[in-house]
């Protein structure tokens, strides 16, 4: 609220940029809702179509969109050559009408608040600095000094044994770092949330053994 107080005072352009957080992924439609905020323009992607098709787009207030509209004398004019493709678009309608059939959003919501809540029990492990998140997008982050927050050392060599770890609980994922980032998909259940979070403590206590 307090970008936007700013924003309008000098006349700025406020652009939230929502590719990843938007439609449901931290527990509301947008991020921004959470601080009820309104941006000028709202960047989309990813989650419009769930990655079926590709599809972005920009969501602008009124006045924005007017300015670009323009009069038959004075126009923005821009071209995209997939601009408003009607395979994407079709993509984009359905997947927004799953997200309100199937209480996706509300789902998040909820499993977000029960994976966080078991996230926090890893907090007790030596190189678990923190553990954070809003809705389904959440972060777990490993330090070799809970108090300086200082790194793993990069010889142990975490970025390659993670996903091995994760991987030898059926769990797969493709990189990890410092920074174990978590986004699952926001049909997930309780069951599976317990099923991923038991994955992390098992990588996590293997790691904790090397250091």
């Amino acid at each position: 609220q307090r970008l936007r107080e700013i924003a309008d005072e000098y006349n700025v352009v406020l652009i939230a940029d929502e590719v990843i957080t938007a439609f449901g992924r931290t527990g509301k439609y947008f991020a921004t809702d959470h601080w009820d905020m309104m941006p000028d323009i709202t960047t989309v992607a990813k989650s419009l179509t769930s990655g079926y098709s590709p599809l972005g787009a920009a969501i602008a207030t009124k006045k924005i969109s007017d300015s670009f509209i323009g009069t038959e004398k004075e126009m923005f004019l821009h071209l995209i050559t997939f601009g408003g493709h009607p395979a994407s678009c079709a993509a984009g309608l359905k997947n927004l009408e799953i997200y309100e059939r199937e209480k996706l959003v509300e789902n998040s919501k909820n499993m977000g608040e029960y994976l966080l809540n078991k996230l926090e029990a890893l907090k007790s492990s030596k190189i678990v600095g923190d553990v954070r998140g809003l809705g389904l997008l959440a972060a777990i982050e490993l330090v070799s000094d809970k108090n300086t927050k200082e790194k793993l050392p990069f010889s142990l060599e975490i970025q390659k044994k993670i996903p091995k770890y994760l991987n030898d609980s059926n769990i797969f994922t493709f990189r990890a770092g410092d920074i174990i980032s978590l986004c699952p998909p926001l049909n997930i259940n309780k069951d599976e949330i317990d099923f991923l979070v038991e994955g992390l403590a098992s990588t996590i206590h293997k790691l904790e053994k090397e250091t």
